[in-house]
């Protein structure tokens, strides 16, 4: 029972920081950019936003994006980090199918346990994989747009990548370490029994 509650939380927390990884990647407001020095900017009320899409102005009614399209001269950590958060989005999409699938909730005929523990398995190191590129991506960006720009602050984009990150290697590990083992996984249902047993008592059913 602990295992399966693990489990769930694991699953959770996966989708939740897919959810926040996505997201992360659609948006353009990583960080918040000055072309001058700080003091200056908020005076003149001048600031950029820089994404993985696009770079925006923020002025007094004014908010103007430019769309990064043209690849060839995108400075290379752009596009590294572009292709990190896309395959992590990618990612996201068969690991949360093989988790969804062995859930304690879904039952597929008479499938041993065994055969969910591969796949559960599987999804969270697919989890992981996504994590670790949400990772990487997330904080080498900040770190080369420093070196191009001054930065002021960080988006809420960014912010959303690290959380999702977070959440998705957090709940990566509970399901590949926490989630009990192939001999026990997904055999063993609780139900309340009826008759001569007490109302509250839990019986063992195999599925």
């Amino acid at each position: 029972m602990v295992a399966t509650c693990l489990h769930l939380a694991g699953f959770v927390c996966s989708f939740v920081g897919w959810i926040g990884v996505v997201v992360a990647t659609a948006t353009n407001d990583w960080v918040v950019t000055c072309g001058y020095t700080i003091t200056t900017c908020r005076k003149m009320d001048e600031l950029g936003s820089k994404g993985l899409w696009a770079d925006c102005v923020m002025a007094t009614g004014l908010y103007h994006c430019k769309p990064l399209v043209d690849i060839l001269i995108l400075p290379g950590y752009v596009q590294a980090c572009r292709a990190l958060m896309i395959a992590a989005s990618v990612l996201g999409l068969p690991a949360i199918f093989l988790l969804i699938t062995v859930l304690p909730c879904i039952r597929m005929g008479h499938e041993p346990g065994a055969a969910k523990y591969r796949r559960s398995q599987l999804g969270g190191i697919l989890i992981i994989l996504l994590a670790m590129c949400g990772v990487v991506a997330t904080i080498w960006f900040p770190v080369c747009a420093h070196r191009e720009t001054t930065i002021m602050s960080f988006g809420y984009s960014l912010y959303t990548g690290w959380i999702g990150s977070a959440l998705c290697l957090f709940g990566g590990c509970i399901i590949v370490c926490c989630s009990g083992d192939a001999q026990t996984f997904g055999e063993n249902r609780f139900y309340y029994g009826s008759g001569s047993s007490s109302p509250t008592h839990a019986k063992s059913a195999h599925v």
